[in-house]
This record gives structure tokens, sequence and C-alpha cells, in this order.
């Protein structure tokens, strides 16, 4: 497993949203900086769900399930039920297209919603910037060379977190 700071940069924001927050938690995309996190914080406090498309990543994270932990193995993520009320929603899922297409699923149920892999250089891939407009706030963190952002439609996310 290829495990580098950029990989793991996310945590730099949910570090500070979850402790900040209290209702249910959507994770897109299991890994390991996210999963082990937002579980051990979420255990026996929130409802916390996760979504993987990929077979191998999820058979090594389904240990996680369980105690408030709700994890699905999807062929494809339309199958992902998101489309309801999330204090925070963490997207790092794969493929790279179907981030924008989540993104915009949960654009008006999460109240909090983290975003990996948004350095600027990176847009070719993620194309975030046709989604940035969907949003009233956003913050951007350019930690490590990935960067990691938090955006929402009912927050100001930086008054709250910048």
């Amino acid at each position: 497993m290829n495990i580098s700071l950029g990989l793991t940069s996310h945590l730099y924001a949910l570090i500070r949203v979850i402790p900040a927050t209290t209702g249910d938690v959507l994770e897109m995309g299991v890994g390991i900086g996210s999963t082990p996190y937002l579980h051990w914080s979420c255990l026996g406090k929130r409802r916390l769900v996760s979504y993987e498309s990929d077979p191998y990543d999820f058979k090594f994270f389904k240990g996680y399930a369980g105690e408030g932990h709700e994890m699905y193995l999807v062929d494809n993520y339309d199958q992902a039920d998101i489309e309801h009320e999330w204090e925070v929603a963490f997207i790092d899922h794969g493929p790279n297209a179907r981030r924008i297409v989540d993104i915009k699923r949960v654009a008006n149920y999460a109240k909090y919603i983290v975003v990996h892999d948004t350095a600027p250089k990176l847009d070719v891939h993620y194309k975030y910037g046709e989604i940035y407009p969907l949003f009233k706030y956003r913050i951007d963190f350019p930690v490590a060379r990935t960067h990691v952002s938090i955006l929402s439609n009912f927050i100001d996310v930086k008054e709250k977190f910048g």
C-alpha cells in the first residue's frame, strides 16, 4: 500500500471538522488515512457511512464495519444512498471524474463537504472548477502537494475553520 503525505493530506481538514460537528458522516472512498480516523472519531457518538467500489480496498477496511459504522461495497456509486442530510461528507473516491458527480449529489444535503486533491494543478483530473460555483462558501488548505478544501452552502467555512 502506497502511503505518502499527499495521500493523507485530507486529515488536515478532517481533524478540524469532525471534532467541531456532531451529526452523521459520509465517507466516499475508504482509505488508510480517512477510514481509521473517521471510525475512531465517530465510534459510539455518531453514524458513519462508508462507500467503496474497489473490492480490494473494501476487503482491507471492512473490519471497521459495526457499532455505528456502516460500510457498503457498490458496483457503481449511483447505488450509494447519499442524497439526505449529512453533517460532514468526505469525498475521496475513484474514478476521478466521479467525485464531482457525487459532490453535486450532496451539495444541498451536507453541511460540510471535505474534498481531497483540490490543488489547482490537479483540476485537469478532477474538474472541481465545475462545481465550485455551486457553493456559497469555500476554504482551501494548500497542505502537501494535493491540497484539501471544505465546501458548504450552509456555514461560512472561512470564518469557522480559517
